[in-house]
C-alpha cells in the first residue's frame, strides 16, 4: 500500500497530506528537477488561503520544515549546504518570485533583464554582466510574469502581450511575451533603491562638481523651472530625486508618474499615478488628466517624473500661470533634442498651436535643462546645464554654462575628461538676486579634472 504522509504546517490545524511514492535514488540535475518536483507536491498538499493568513515569517519556518521532509522521502544524497539551498528556492518560488529573489536581495544591482528563461543580465555600476541564474523553461518564467502582474490586478497573455507593472518595493517591471515576443517571454526590472543620494555623494562619485551644485541649487530655491533631459538608465529620476532635496520644506509638492519611481523627502507631497485601462479600454487615467487634476489641488510645485505625451501642453501651461519652480524629465540626447521632443509633444494635444507659440511658449516656461549622460565606463555625470535665453529663427535659444569635456579612456577603461563653467555669466543671475539667494561669482571660473 502506498504510504501516507500528513505534516502539520502549524499549531491552527493547517494539515498537509499528500498520497505519492518517494522516488527513486537520483544524483543528476538537481538544480530544477528535483526543485520542480518538491515544489508540485508542495502546492498540491498547501492549503494557499489558509497559509495567507499566517505571518510570513511563520510559514516560511514551517513550510522549510515540510520541504526538508519532502527532500528526505526523494532519498537524493545531498549535502547539509545543498539541501538548504533547495530549500531555499522552493521557498522563493512559493512566497517569492523564485529565481529573481536573491537578485532582488542584492542592493548593488539596478537592472534585472531576462531576455530568456536561460539568459538573466544584471547591471551593477552600469555594467552588464551575464548571471547563472536560470528559469527551469518559458513556462516557468512566464508563471514568475503571470505573478509579478497579478500583484497589480493586471494580466497578462497573447490579448495582452505588454504589461508595465510595479513591485512591492517600488520597482519597475516591463514584461512582453508571445506572440511579440519572438523568443519567448522577456522582463525587465529596474530597481530604485531607498536611499535618495546625497550633495556629497553626487561630488564624491565625480557625477558633478561643486559649483555646478551649488548653481543648480540656487535655481531649484528660486523656483527656476528646471528640465532634466537624458538617455535611458542615464540616472534622470536619481538627479531629479538629488535636486528636489533644495526645494523648501513649508512648499506643497504634487508628483505626477506613470509609475511611482520618486522619493521626495518633504513632508507635504501628494503623489499621483496612472491607471492604464482596463481590457475593455474604459478607466483609463493619464499624466494630461493627472496635471489637471493636480492644479486643482494648490500647488507650489509640480514634478512630472517624465515628459513624454501631449500632457506637456498642460505642463506649459501651468508653468507659465503661475506653478513655477516645477521640475520634470525627459528622454533626449541633448538640451537642443529635448526642446525638440517637447515641441512635438506639445502638437501631440491636437489644438493646431502655431510652431512660434509653442516655442515662446517653452522658452517662457524652462529656465534650465540639466543634461545627464552615463558613459562607456558605467558612470553618469552631468555632461551639460544650458540656459534658456529666448527664442531665435523660431527656436528656443540656449547658452551652455558648465559641461564635461571628454578627454578619452585610461588603461583601467575609465573615462577621463574635466567639467568646466564656459565663463557665461548666466541671466538667471537676477532671478536668484530677487530671490535672496548669493553666488559666488568664481562658480563661473571653476573647474575640475577627472582623472581617476
Amino acid at each position: 500500500m502506498t504510504p501516507q504522509h500528513s505534516y502539520n504546517l502549524s499549531s491552527r490545524g493547517i494539515i498537509l497530506g499528500s498520497n505519492y511514492r518517494p522516488g527513486p535514488p537520483r544524483t543528476a540535475d538537481r538544480t530544477f528537477e528535483l526543485k520542480s518536483e518538491v515544489h508540485r507536491k508542495l502546492i498540491g498538499v498547501l492549503d494557499l488561503d489558509r497559509v495567507s493568513s499566517l505571518p510570513k515569517d511563520r510559514v516560511r519556518s514551517e513550510i522549510g520544515r515540510v520541504v526538508e521532509r519532502l527532500l528526505e522521502d526523494e532519498r537524493v544524497p545531498m549535502t547539509s549546504a545543498e539541501q538548504n539551498k533547495i530549500v531555499e528556492e522552493v521557498l522563493d518560488e512559493v512566497l517569492g518570485l523564485g529565481p529573481l529573489e536573491p537578485l532582488l536581495k542584492e542592493p548593488s544591482i539596478s537592472d534585472i533583464l531576462v531576455n530568456g528563461y536561460n539568459k538573466v543580465y544584471v547591471e551593477r555600476q552600469g555594467k552588464l554582466s551575464l548571471t547563472p541564474v536560470r528559469f527551469k523553461d518559458n513556462v516557468h518564467l512566464l508563471h514568475i510574469i503571470e505573478k509579478i502582474v497579478s500583484l497589480v490586478g493586471r494580466r497578462i497573455d497573447e490579448a495582452n502581450p505588454v504589461v508595465d507593472a510595479r513591485l512591492l518595493d517600488g520597482s519597475r517591471v516591463n514584461a512582453i511575451v508571445p506572440p511579440l515576443a519572438l523568443d519567448g517571454p522577456a522582463l525587465s526590472i529596474r530597481r530604485f533603491g531607498r536611499h535618495v543620494i546625497t550633495s556629497d555623494e553626487m561630488i564624491a562619485n565625480r557625477t558633478v562638481m561643486p559649483g555646478m551644485l551649488r548653481f543648480l541649487a540656487a535655481a531649484v530655491q528660486s523656483k527656476a523651472t528646471v528640465l532634466v533631459s537624458g538617455g535611458t538608465g542615464s540616472g534622470k529620476t536619481t538627479t531629479l530625486n538629488a535636486l528636489s532635496r533644495f526645494i523648501p520644506e513649508e512648499e506643497r509638492i504634487i508628483t505626477i508618474e506613470d509609475t511611482a519611481e520618486l522619493q521626495l523627502q518633504q513632508r507635504h507631497v501628494i503623489k499621483l499615478e496612472t491607471r492604464p485601462p482596463n481590457l475593455n479600454k474604459q478607466g483609463g487615467i493619464n499624466q494630461r488628466q493627472l496635471v489637471r487634476t493636480a492644479l486643482r489641488m494648490r500647488p507650489d510645485r509640480i514634478i512630472v517624473g517624465e515628459c513624454r505625451g501631449p500632457e506637456a501642453l498642460d505642463m506649459l501651461q501651468a508653468m507659465n500661470t503661475g506653478v513655477e519652480g516645477s521640475m520634470s524629465t525627459i528622454h533626449a540626447n541633448s538640451p537642443k533634442d529635448a526642446f525638440s521632443r517637447l515641441q512635438a509633444m506639445v502638437l501631440m494635444a491636437d489644438l493646431e498651436l502655431p510652431t512660434r507659440v509653442v516655442v515662446q511658449q517653452l522658452a517662457s516656461a524652462i529656465k534650465l535643462v540639466v543634461q545627464i549622460s552615463r558613459l562607456q565606463d558605467g558612470t553618469r555625470k552631468i555632461i551639460s546645464i544650458a540656459e534658456v535665453i529666448g527664442v531665435e529663427d523660431e527656436a528656443v535659444a540656449l547658452q551652455e554654462i558648465f559641461t564635461f569635456d571628454r578627454m578619452g579612456i585610461n588603461d583601467a577603461g575609465k573615462v577621463q575628461g574635466r567639467f568646466r563653467a564656459t565663463g557665461v555669466l548666466p541671466k538667471i543671475l537676477e532671478r536668484f538676486r530677487i530671490a535672496g539667494i548669493t553666488l559666488s561669482p568664481t562658480v563661473f571660473d571653476e573647474v575640475v579634472d577627472v582623472n581617476l
